[in-house]
């Protein structure tokens, strides 16, 4: 049964994000402690081990996002996100009573296909919202995101301080939770009329990528999103190994700096967002987004001390702005009935980036540049990588805007004020 959306369902939707993120931000700051708990081995192994559990998440999201994706559009929303929430609790759960390194290995492989939350998401906040709205819209998902690194980093560094083993329980616990509550309140936004057929070759990562083709503004705004994304895994890749290499932080004093990241992002997202985008443009947001962040990541690749760390955090959120930007023109590009496969391209990519970013990041960059055998001791250089993608980010996305905008007179399509 489709039901008009309501409060109840955007706050679900919220609610379900919120809960992804504060899963994934409780296992950050032990995720290195039960690494070494579990082979014996440091940090700088460990690091190693931990960008092969992201690599293998990512690769597995590779081919499950376009698949749930289409799922979405031949089923609806609300099965797709309930199944998810239901994969996620037994992986948490698997994670926390893990005996060795391949138990975790075969957590992460089932959160790969099962956590498709945000793909799913995505669909959904497209489905209610209208053109001129999504990119404030999907703020939402931004502000769930921020909000989940203020809760799940500060659950994560005190809960870790009882075990590293407990922070997993307590997300499959809230994952159990939030499927219980989307049960009773989760309406349909998909009605069935705006259902299309199941189609295998779409749903898969090639078929949802050649997809993309017949849009061209989309083609130009997806690989910006890559380079961008590509680069931003310097952060999740190796925080908690970066800032206890650099500055012999705790668990909770890594907990607490991510809680600071998450608090920052929720107050750009859920509230700067709704006033930036609408005032600059959306294409104008995401450039502004996009210098800021390559002054966050350069600074941090060279700070020296941890003051330095939270007012590059504090200025670095403003670039928050950029991602719901882009989600809103990028969404603008199609129909309903394709929203579910737009995202699921557009997690393919995302996952496509989370493949080569920890290995680039953790494996490569900080496992060379901050060893004991490193050939200059640099742990900073995967910020330093960071800032160079980014900037490599601008060239395709200025591009495809401009020559938008050439081609259809008046705002771009990349405008949020061109709707209004």
């Amino acid at each position: 049964m489709t039901r008009t959306p309501g409060k109840h369902a955007l706050l679900f939707i919220f609610i379900t994000v919120l809960i992804d993120v504060t899963g994934l931000g409780i296992i950050i700051p032990v995720i290195p402690q039960l690494i070494m708990e579990l082979t014996g081995e440091g940090i700088a192994r460990a690091a190693v081990f931990g960008g092969a559990l992201m690599f293998l998440y990512s690769i597995v999201q590779f081919f499950a996002a376009p698949f749930v994706g289409s799922l979405s559009d031949r089923f609806g929303r609300r099965p797709v996100l309930l199944f998810s929430l239901l994969g996620f609790g037994i992986d948490y759960g698997l994670m926390g009573l893990a005996p060795s390194l391949a138990w975790l290995f075969l957590g992460r492989f089932l959160s790969g296909i099962f956590g498709a939350t945000f793909t799913t998401a995505s669909a959904y906040i497209a489905d209610v919202s209208p053109p001129e709205k999504r990119s404030a819209n999907f703020g939402i998902l931004g502000a769930a995101f921020g909000l989940g690194f203020i809760i799940g980093p500060a659950m994560g560094g005190f809960l870790g301080e009882i075990g590293p083993r407990i922070p997993f329980f307590a997300a499959a616990a809230l994952a159990f939770l939030n499927l219980i509550y989307g049960f009773f309140v989760l309406p349909e936004t998909l009605s069935k009329a705006q259902r299309r057929p199941f189609d295998i070759r779409r749903a898969n990562p090639l078929g949802s990528l050649l997809t993309l083709r017949a849009y061209p503004v989309v083609i130009g705004v997806a690989a910006a999103l890559f380079l961008f994304q590509l680069g931003h895994y310097a952060l999740p890749a190796t925080w908690a190994y970066y800032a206890e290499a650099k500055f012999a932080w705790s668990p909770a004093e890594i907990g607490l700096s991510l809680m600071f990241v998450g608090l920052t992002g929720a107050a750009v997202q859920g509230g700067l967002t709704r006033v930036a985008i609408p005032a600059l443009g959306e294409t104008r947001a995401v450039t502004l987004a996009f210098l800021i962040s390559i002054v966050f990541y350069a600074g941090l690749a060279w700070a020296t001390s941890g003051w330095m760390v939270y007012v590059l955090i504090a200025v670095g959120a403003v670039g928050g702005i950029g991602g719901p930007a882009m989600q809103g023109i990028l969404s603008n590009q199609v129909s309903n009935s394709q929203q579910g496969e737009l995202q699921g391209a557009i997690a393919s990519l995302r996952s496509l980036a989370a493949i080569a970013g920890p290995l680039l990041m953790s494996t490569f960059l900080f496992g060379v540049f901050a060893g004991d055998d490193a050939p200059v001791y640099f742990p900073g250089a995967p910020f330093l990588a960071a800032a160079l993608l980014t900037l490599a980010a601008l060239y395709p996305f200025l591009r495809t805007m401009r020559r938008a905008e050439r081609a259809e007179p008046g705002p771009a399509p990349g405008d949020a004020r061109a709707a209004e």
